[in-house]
């Protein structure tokens, strides 16, 4: 695959979900029913979609700005704490001192991962996150935007697309405003299962792409990556062979990886590539926001092509 023409570094605006996870990795597998697993280690780092992202566009270069929940009491130091040192700016971060804040607890163990949270109440309460500003997103030159705000998710979209701003969003309903404006569209499996129980990934695709003149890609795990835009044939990639320690924040940071590659104005084939390179780098480590992979690193495995 040749190398792209590669221009400066973007100002990235991500809106969307940060939480405080506290990560239990357990030795081996999960254990039966009523059996003991093994705790190996324990980390509390931010998470969450806009979280993760964010952590592996700032270490490529990235000037990355972070909208969305609002911290609480619990969580704010610790985020702050790990995110700002890193060269993300948090001051889209609001604080709101009435609650504890989002947090939620997930245990890793073998190639599975489980997740508690208290996010049905999070949502079903009084709104606890931040109107879009318009002056960042004017000043990016590329966006995220997690669907789970509701209005203020929306409101990224359609100010992205007033002002000419292309944007990659994920897990949205194919009709929705965010798939039609969206410069790409990811669809994980888990979204697919639970909002599409009984359709074929083949013609859910077209059902996508059918909304939008973005890319639309799916994923699934370890599966076949699917992806297509407007009427296009659909394609198939396969993700890379590797020897995970934890898939946690794969899914985040492939969104991550398709922002940098739209940006960089790489083929529809080579976004894919690159996406699924940082999804299988971030597998390599544990845990991901210690030590995200370096640009030289997922390049060389999405450029080089072969399975590992």
């Amino acid at each position: 695959m040749p190398t792209p023409q590669l221009p400066s570094t973007a100002n990235v605006y991500l809106y969307g979900m940060i939480v405080l996870s506290t990560v239990h990795r357990i030795k081996g597998g999960f254990p039966e029913a009523d059996g003991y697993g093994e705790i190996e280690e324990t980390h509390v780092v931010p998470g969450g979609e806009t979280g993760n992202s964010a952590l592996v566009l700032a270490r490529w270069g990235h000037r990355v700005k972070v909208a969305g929940p609002f911290l609480g009491r619990d969580t704010r130091g610790a985020i702050l704490g790990f995110l700002e040192p890193r060269g993300i700016d948090c001051s889209g971060l609001r604080y709101d001192p009435s609650f504890d804040g989002v947090r939620d607890l997930v245990i890793v163990g073998g190639k599975s991962r489980a997740v508690f949270g208290h996010f049905g109440r999070y949502f079903g309460g009084s709104r606890r996150w931040a109107e879009p500003e318009r002056a960042d997103i004017a000043a990016a030159d590329i966006v995220g935007i997690d669907p789970f705000f509701d209005a203020q998710s929306a409101e990224v979209g359609r100010l992205c697309v007033e002002l000419g701003r292309p944007y990659v969003t994920i897990d949205c309903e194919p009709e929705s405003a965010l798939n039609r404006g969206a410069a790409a569209t990811v669809i994980a499996g888990e979204y697919l299962r639970g909002h599409f129980p009984s359709r074929d990934r083949g013609d859910l695709l077209r059902l996508y792409t059918a909304q939008t003149e973005g890319l639309v890609i799916m994923t699934c795990g370890s599966q076949e990556i699917l992806f297509a835009r407007g009427n296009g044939e659909a394609r198939v990639l396969k993700p890379y062979t590797i020897v995970p320690k934890s898939t946690l924040g794969a899914g985040d940071t492939f969104r991550g990886g398709v922002m940098h590659a739209v940006h960089r104005g790489m083929t529809d084939e080579a976004i894919v590539r690159f996406a699924a390179a940082t999804a299988a780098c971030v597998c390599r480590r544990f845990p991901m926001a210690f030590d995200p992979p370096g640009l030289e690193e997922v390049s060389a495995l999405a450029e080089g092509g072969a399975q590992p």
